[in-house]
């Protein structure tokens, strides 16, 4: 008979977050960056302006990536023996 695997869960408290603190700065980090950069994009409003073509879209790539790292960030075991010492 085939067993099921089981994930450990770190808290199983009804009230508990689902990310880390960790998670949530490096996720404000990524949305304060993505708004920064359209931000820009519109303050310089010029078709062929320096920090519309470049500037821009490379905080908004860097945000939106910040993002996909924080939401798949995962603290490892070793992080874990860390903090308990």
């Amino acid at each position: 008979m085939p067993t099921s695997r089981q994930r450990s869960r770190r808290s199983s408290s009804p009230g508990s977050l689902i990310f880390e603190r960790r998670n949530y700065i490096l996720l404000t980090i990524g949305v304060l960056l993505v708004a920064v950069g359209f931000a820009i994009m519109r303050i310089d409003n010029q078709f062929l302006g320096t920090l519309s073509l470049t500037v821009a879209p490379l905080l908004i790539l860097a945000g939106y990536g910040e993002i996909v790292y924080a939401i798949l960030w995962r603290p490892s075991d070793n992080d874990d023996a860390d903090d308990a010492e």
